[in-house]
């Protein structure tokens, strides 16, 4: 794939991913055909900002975590109230590096 459209993609979903992440994706990109570019163009990747205001506001329900994929512990958030509001405020500190973490799972499973 063409140089100058990894370092595109890189720069406008810079923050979808975590820095230790950005070099591993950058070299499976490099042997990627450039058929694969307009399918990573157009994935859904969750935004950490996005996630964390959720998660501030809709967190006791649970919400952030369905968004993550995490059904489970979305439906424990649900019934239990974020577990008294405990498990909402890790999430508060936690959710940012979950949605960089299922963004870079997502991207690995395409290439």
């Amino acid at each position: 794939m063409d140089q100058q459209k990894i370092d595109l993609f890189l720069m406008t979903n810079n923050k979808m991913f975590s820095p230790q992440h950005l070099g591993i994706i950058r070299e499976k990109l490099m042997y990627a055909d450039d058929s694969k570019m307009m399918m990573l163009q157009s994935m859904d990747l969750k935004d950490p900002t996005t996630l964390l205001l959720i998660s501030l506001f809709l967190g006791s329900l649970g919400v952030d975590r369905f968004m993550v994929g995490d059904t489970g512990l979305g439906i424990l958030k649900l019934l239990t109230g974020g577990l008294c509001g405990i498990m909402t405020i890790i999430d508060w500190f936690t959710i940012s590096a979950k949605a960089k973490e299922v963004n870079f799972n997502k991207i690995m499973a395409y290439l």
